[in-house]
């Protein structure tokens, strides 16, 4: 049985043509607890490989999924590649592309009259409405330059990254190259900030030179020098202040690919993850005014074995219903995807091994991770866009890969890794990249777009048959910021107790814009939803119905129902 969300369709009219994308349901799902179909749309992710290779081209991909428009419909955002001698659009196929969600499968390309073309090589997306005018904005990091793009409430955006400052020079470190951003508010002043994770320092006509059988291939990481991260305060005017020294991230060079926020230790403030290729990870524990980089005490700066590893995309969010955020970060082949379990706050312990995940994920390259609980039996499930960073066959290296969803096997700690069980085998293995997330069709259940090198990209419809009950919670801040980005949201059903949080920013270069989703099984309410904002309000409801988006708007005080 399939529990179709309650959402009110907006009447539209569009000049643009539509885009058929077929979301019906396909064939029977096999006996797989989770199971995809792939649908298709028209964007093809151009990274602009060539014969000599240069490292950007390797690394693009960033995806987002988002109401633009506020009609209750997911739409889909592309950023996309440049010509890399230039860093120019310069051809029509480098164009970022957005996709309105018409309903009844369609989807209609209103690139062109949103103005999202871009302007060159985009990495990352982030969306957050970092205005509180209730609609979400744009950030593109990209090579060399970042993009801001306003939401004008009327399908427009307008480029105001000169106006916010957020390109300034950097006479130290020279163009930075950003893969990921996040927003979040680290103040608690009820605006936006943005976090900024760069990679290295690159110059295209400085490229260092690696072969393989006398062919060109991506160098590895260590040629390059890494990049600080940074930080930039919103001043609620348009424009943001750059406090990336002042917080303390100036002086950790890393090479940052993955971002992930989280409040681990429950102190009220917003703590930052980030995985970087082939270095430590940074764990900043945010003190008020500033952070504190604390990976190493808090025993996650390298996974168990004491190595470097190529850390890609992650997710910082519990997944074993404790009530503590976890950590589940991917790398690449003989490297496994470590997954870092928090300790009441205190730090973590890695159970990649006792887990299954590591004999599952050794031979594996991943890119993207995100947790979401796709067969809604209240268990937050893995999913992992998979490809290599290489272009050609190494010894021991599988280049193109499928995607993978490890499904969360519950109170054993456990997960079982479904692949052609799950559908994901309906595209041949390629270079995977980005992953967002959201109920594209109103069916309760959470479907996933992913893009690849040089392929089209893949919507993956949610056909999981027998799946549970769901509630959807989209937050409305008032005090806090209008996202409710940050806030805590605990759901006690007769089943049990699980815990989730409202952020944006996970996966790879990636972003989603909520609702918050729980998975309920067999209970068909929530006896109960505590939501702590970003302003330290709690909210108390009670005999939550399930299967439907519940709007929650944030009151002014502290309430018990």
């Amino acid at each position: 049985m399939k529990y179709k969300a309650a959402v009110v369709a907006a009447v539209l009219t569009a000049a643009c043509t539509p885009v058929f994308v077929s979301i019906a349901a396909g064939g029977s799902a096999p006996h797989s607890p989770i199971y995809f179909t792939l649908k298709s749309i028209p964007f093809r992710l151009e990274n602009a490989e060539t014969e000599s290779r240069h490292l950007p081209a390797t690394m693009a991909g960033g995806v987002a999924i988002l109401d633009y428009n506020r009609d209750g419909r997911p739409d889909i955002f592309f950023a996309n590649g440049a010509n890399l001698s230039t860093l120019k659009k310069d051809d029509v196929k480098f164009y970022n592309r957005l996709f309105r969600n018409d309903g009844n499968g369609k989807f209609t390309d209103v690139t062109e009259r949103s103005g999202l073309f871009g302007t060159g090589y985009g990495m990352g997306v982030a969306v957050g409405d970092f205005d509180n005018d209730g609609y979400p904005d744009l950030f593109v990091a990209g090579v060399h330059h970042n993009s801001l793009f306003h939401n004008n409430r009327d399908g427009t955006f307008t480029d105001v990254t000169e106006k916010a400052g957020l390109n300034h020079p950097d006479p130290e470190y020279g163009p930075h190259w950003a893969v990921a951003a996040a927003w979040v508010d680290v103040n608690h002043d009820g605006l936006l900030d943005l976090v900024v994770v760069n990679y290295v320092r690159w110059k295209y006509e400085n490229e260092p030179k690696c072969w393989h059988e006398n062919l060109s291939e991506y160098c590895n990481p260590r040629s390059y020098q890494g990049l600080p991260d940074e930080l930039y305060l919103n001043k609620g005017d348009g424009t943001f202040q750059d406090v990336s020294e002042q917080w303390g991230l100036r002086k950790h060079i890393g090479k940052g690919m993955g971002i992930g926020i989280a409040d681990y230790d429950h102190d009220g403030r917003p703590d930052v993850f980030v995985a970087n290729d082939t270095f430590y990870t940074f764990l900043f524990h945010n003190l008020g005014n500033k952070f504190e980089e604390v990976a190493f005490p808090a025993g996650v700066a390298l996974p168990e074995d004491g190595n470097f590893i190529g850390g890609m995309g992650l997710d910082f969010r519990d997944f074993d219903n404790d009530g503590w955020a976890d950590i589940a970060y991917v790398a690449l082949s003989k490297q496994t995807f470590p997954l870092l379990k928090n300790n009441a706050g205190r730090d973590f312990h890695e159970v990649t091994v006792e887990s299954g995940m590591r004999a599952l994920s050794l031979p594996m390259s991943g890119f993207g991770a995100a947790l979401y609980d796709f067969d809604n039996d209240g268990w937050k499930d893995l999913f992992v866009t998979r490809g290599d960073a290489v272009s050609r066959p190494l010894p021991g290296t599988l280049v193109d890969q499928p995607n993978t969803v490890f499904r969360n096997l519950g109170p054993s700690g456990k997960w079982q890794a479904l692949t052609e069980e799950a559908g994901l085998g309906a595209v041949p293995p390629a270079r995977n990249r980005g992953c967002a997330f959201g109920d594209l069709d109103g069916d309760g259940r959470v479907d996933i777009v992913a893009t690849a090198l040089g392929q089209p990209a893949q919507v993956w419809m949610n056909r999981s048959e027998g799946t549970g009950h769901w509630l959807d919670i989209a937050l409305e801040g008032a005090k806090s910021n209008r996202d409710g980005i940050g806030a805590d949201i605990k759901v006690t059903t007769k089943s049990g107790t699980q815990y989730n949080h409202m952020t944006t920013s996970f996966c790879y270069a990636s972003s989603s814009d909520g609702p918050v989703h729980f998975g309920l099984g067999a209970d068909d309410k929530a006896l109960a939803v505590e939501i702590r904002w970003p302003s330290g309000i709690v909210q108390k409801l009670e005999n939550v119905a399930a299967d439907r988006v519940a709007q929650v708007k944030e009151p002014a005080a502290s309430s018990g129902k």
